[in-house]
């Protein structure tokens, strides 16, 4: 831990000599080249300039972009000059590596920025912090951006730094195995192992005409006479009489009675025998 004094020290140079602010966010070309565009070209050239890959999949990204393409247009609409507008990004990017590289609080954060700013409007070199070429007013419209801007949302860019998050499944992937083709020795499936003219015809339902036509054949077939048939039924009716069929007719009664007649009295006796 070191002594009051050095800390004092450290402090002195902190706000004197020693630079805060490490510009090497942007370059002036870049800055020249976005200081031409839209708005829309703003966030393209961010994007190239950040190099920034994966902007439909990741937050962290799209945020980060959303983050510097708001700043540099406000500064823009600001009527920044060229150095003012570098200064102003070299500040965005500081003061959001503090939070998420050096895991700064936001009341230390603050702190650095007082540093990177004092000694504005005033000609003590001793003083002179990183944004000297800001005068009070664009000091002050700059500290209220950032108030509104990040450190507002301290504790959201906080959760988005140092937060794990889990990677949410929105799709499930199916394997599905096809059939190989049928190349030697591999053989062919069943339906192409055959000439399609037969397989159409076991597997392709009827039309409708079809099913009439063959409904109207069936009919006519039931009711057309058979001659074969007819013949012979004449054939066996004339060799039978009158007084043969009264015969067969009175013989059939007897025939199954007398075959019913033996169970019918084995099962009477075995009754009786086990109620006496």
């Amino acid at each position: 831990m070191a002594a009051p004094g050095q800390e004092e020290d450290q402090d002195q140079d902190a706000v004197g000599g020693k630079k805060i602010i490490n510009r090497t966010f942007l370059s002036p070309s870049q800055i020249t080249a976005l200081s031409e565009q839209n708005v829309e070209g703003v966030e393209k050239k961010l994007e190239e300039f950040l190099n920034f890959k994966q902007l439909k999949r990741s937050l962290k990204e799209a945020i980060l972009l959303d983050y510097y393409t708001a700043g540099f247009w406000w500064a823009k609409e600001m009527n920044f000059s060229l150095i003012q507008l570098s200064g102003f990004m070299d500040l965005l990017n500081f003061l959001l590596e503090n939070l998420s590289d050096k895991h700064m609080t936001l009341g230390d954060n603050l702190k650095e920025l007082g540093k990177a700013m004092a000694g504005i409007g005033e000609t003590d070199s001793e003083r002179s912090g990183d944004l000297t070429f800001f005068s009070i007013e664009q000091a002050k419209a700059v500290i209220d951006y950032l108030n509104i801007s990040l450190f507002k949302h301290y504790k959201l860019y906080e959760y988005l730094f140092h937060s794990p998050r889990e990677e949410l499944v929105i799709s499930n992937e199916y394997v599905i195995e096809l059939a190989q083709p049928a190349v030697s020795p591999v053989p062919a499936l069943l339906e192409e192992g055959i000439p399609p003219g037969i397989y159409s015809s076991f597997t392709a339902s009827p039309t409708a005409a079809e099913t009439e036509s063959q409904g109207s054949d069936q009919e006519g077939y039931l009711e057309e006479s058979c001659p074969e048939v007819e013949s012979f039924e004449a054939d066996a009716a004339a060799g039978v009489t009158a007084e043969d069929q009264n015969s067969a007719v009175g013989e059939i009664p007897n025939e199954i009675i007398g075959n019913l007649e033996v169970p019918l009295l084995e099962s009477c006796s075995l009754i009786l025998s086990m109620v006496n």
